[in-house]
């Protein structure tokens, strides 16, 4: 399929990644004169966060033009949606529930203990790329207050001492 405007973007990101997202889009057979088009979006979109890890504008863009739709319509779609993010994410993406359970039982002491640690505030990436640390409403698993998720494993009654050990776990795993 043809971008639509192929000659106005100025694309930072690399070009293979562009590429993955176009088969993924392709994959989709979606059929830009049908007026359900948008209808695949949000798909897409996720689709476009997996592969690059956020969604710039020029990757908006890029689905805009693919989808050949305006780019407030993404645009729209992506700050409506707090799954969707237009920053980087570190290696390690640090998520403290902020939840109710969790706040009660100390979830802020938790946080401000990673913010300390890595230097960084939430919604901010260390420099070196490794941690970002976003805080979440519930993850659902209020019975394990409080708790902080990075990427898909979920640490449990976590304490602030224990945020240095976890911190020490990511960079053994990373390591092996």
């Amino acid at each position: 399929m043809e971008l639509l405007h192929p000659g106005k973007q100025k694309r930072v990101l690399p070009d293979e990644l562009y590429e993955k997202l176009d088969r993924f889009i392709d994959d989709l057979n979606i059929d830009l004169k049908d007026p359900r088009k948008k209808g695949h979006l949000i798909q897409v979109l996720h689709g476009a966060q997996q592969i690059f890890g956020y969604l710039p504008r020029e990757v908006q863009e890029h689905v805009a033009n693919r989808l050949a739709i305006h780019h407030a319509e993404v645009s729209g779609v992506v700050s409506f949606y707090n799954f969707f993010t237009t920053t980087p994410k570190g290696e390690f993406t640090i998520s403290v529930c902020m939840g109710t359970a969790c706040y009660v039982k100390g979830a802020d002491k938790v946080l401000e203990q990673f913010e300390r640690i890595l230097g960084i505030r939430a919604g901010e990436v260390t420099e070196d790329q490794k941690f970002s640390i976003d805080s979440l409403r519930c993850v659902g698993a209020c019975s394990l207050a409080p708790v902080v998720m990075i990427n898909d494993k979920v640490y449990g009654r976590v304490a602030p001492q224990d945020v240095e050990k976890i911190i020490e776990d990511c960079l053994v795993r990373e390591e092996a």
